[in-house]
């Protein structure tokens, strides 16, 4: 697995508040056990009409947002019923990282089991990137900031296992297995007493 330490690209914004995960990735393309294709149908309804034609008006269409990896959405982003296809939906559109000045506790822990970087900041840092679509920004997930506009600096809090996993290039079970040497010694160090 990749570490990620940190992530440059421009922004795309969706200033719209309380985007939930039915909106992220609508209930209909659920029927897949993989992320596979789920990048297609990232924001169905916004990007596309009732006749399956891409809206003209939707940024994620637009041509001058293909490449960029940050999506800054307003507040309460992936709110709604847990599913694990809202963040592999953006992370197979492209998406590496999402600010917004509150993320629904559940998006954020499913987030970061498939390494999409959810990334909570407030006040003039948060309003100043809605107000700059297009932006560049860096990232650091090490020091734990986000640089944009004239080398303004904005922190943002990422649980310490979180970092750890995103840092290593591992996940969960990856950091299980890697502890296997000192579980073992453990387990071996403690006898079964007779009953």
């Amino acid at each position: 697995m990749e570490t990620i330490t940190g992530i440059r690209s421009r922004t795309v914004v969706i200033a719209a508040e309380d985007i939930d995960t039915d909106q992220i990735i609508p209930a209909r393309f659920l029927t897949t056990t993989t992320r596979e294709g789920l990048g297609a149908h990232a924001f169905a309804d916004w990007r596309y009409d009732e006749s399956g034609h891409r809206r003209e008006d939707c940024v994620l269409n637009d041509p001058e947002t293909e490449g960029c990896e940050v999506l800054v959405a307003g507040r309460n982003f992936g709110c709604g019923s847990s599913r694990e296809h809202a963040p592999w939906a953006l992370l197979e559109f492209g998406f590496r990282a999402v600010i917004s000045s509150e993320i629904a506790d559940i998006f954020r822990s499913n987030a970061l089991k498939n390494r999409l970087v959810p990334i909570e900041i407030g006040g003039e840092a948060h309003d100043w990137l809605l107000s700059n679509p297009g932006a560049d920004v860096e990232i650091d997930i090490v020091a734990g900031y986000v640089e944009y506009g004239d080398g303004q600096r904005a922190s943002f809090p990422l649980d310490r296992f979180a970092r750890h996993c995103l840092l290593q290039g591992v996940d969960s079970m990856g950091f299980l297995l890697e502890q296997n040497d000192a579980i073992r010694r453990y387990e071996d160090a403690r006898t079964c007493m007779p009953v």
